[in-house]
């Protein structure tokens, strides 16, 4: 069963290391996304060898990200699925290492870098969504003065409504097409607005 959002996966240096595997990553999200696979299929989305993506489907299995799909197609072939909805921890949790934190800011700015291309990739694409599509979803900037406590429970309160939306979406109109959506959050501390 996937784990929900809001529950940190992640409490030591060498499992974050281990997640932080640029592959693995990718291998991760088409579990996520895309549902249990196996590593030859994983391959070949990805450009890389069976035996390359079987070694890190092993490594994220070790490490409790993945597990052998219940629902095996046949004998041969072994699948896999992802055991948590995301990958999450906490800053602090590793504050006093300093491997931690830069494992930990890589990982921010390669989610940010990901933000940013994908965005280039929607703007730029020549097949614009319906018009249900482009009268929904949009860029929000909402700065709020908020102190720690605060901060934490609006970071609960949205992992919740994620997870539910994951879990039990509200019922869809008739006809409706189904994309995958990004939704990107940062909650960041500053000492004075940015401009």
């Amino acid at each position: 069963m996937v784990k929900p959002y809001y529950e940190p996966n992640v409490h030591d240096t060498e499992t974050l290391r281990a997640v932080a595997h640029p592959i693995r990553s990718r291998i991760l999200g088409l579990l996520r996304y895309e549902g249990p696979a196996t590593a030859s299929q994983l391959g070949r989305r990805l450009d890389e060898s069976s035996g390359s993506t079987s070694y890190h489907l092993r490594q994220l299995a070790r490490y409790g990200f993945v597990e052998e799909d219940p629902d095996q197609p046949n004998r041969r072939d072994k699948r896999w699925r992802a055991t948590h909805a995301v990958t999450s921890w906490r800053r602090a949790d590793g504050s006093a290492d300093p491997e931690w934190r830069q494992i930990s800011d890589a990982l921010g700015r390669r989610q940010l870098l990901k933000a940013v291309d994908q965005y280039q990739r929607w703007a730029a694409s020549e097949e614009r969504f319906d018009d249900r599509w482009e009268s929904t979803g949009g860029f929000f900037d909402h700065m709020l003065a908020l102190t720690p406590s605060q901060l934490a429970q609006l970071d609960r309160d949205l992992m919740e409504v994620f997870d539910r939306y994951r879990t039990q979406p509200p019922p869809a109109e008739p006809d409706e097409p189904v994309r995958h959506v990004a939704v990107y959050q940062q909650l960041l501390p500053f000492e004075e607005m940015p401009l």
